[in-house]
């Protein structure tokens, strides 16, 4: 996958202003100048590599979401009960799969208590 359009990349050489970077590389832009008739400046992300939404750290997700004004700090610390950003795997080998998915068998352990399936008569 592409990691910017030929829009993205003239939107952000024309209008873009460069807010920051996080430590995967991404770089975070907003729209030059001042709001129109108040609405936003609008914020965007280009990725370094793959397109992969779920590569934008939180800090810069709440950015880009209007959620807090100001862009994270360089420097600023983690707090112990943030986890790393995970890719979404959904669509690949690594993806998750119950027991008893077609990729994995098709067969699952019987269910107990008083199920019983309904067949037409």
């Amino acid at each position: 996958m592409r990691a910017m359009s030929i829009g993205t990349r003239i939107l952000t050489w024309l209008k873009g202003e460069l807010v920051g970077t996080d430590r995967l590389g991404n770089k975070y832009y907003q729209e030059k100048g001042k709001p129109y008739r108040g609405r936003r400046r609008r914020r965007w992300v280009v990725y370094n590599g793959e397109a992969e939404p779920s590569r934008v750290p939180p800090e810069w997700h709440g950015w880009l979401h209007y959620t807090v004004d100001s862009p994270p700090k360089p420097d600023q610390p983690r707090r112990p009960w943030q986890k790393e950003p995970v890719p979404n795997l959904t669509g690949t080998p690594l993806a998750y799969r119950p027991s008893g998915h077609e990729y994995r068998g098709g067969k699952r352990a019987r269910g107990t208590g008083d199920y019983e399936p309904w067949t037409p008569a």
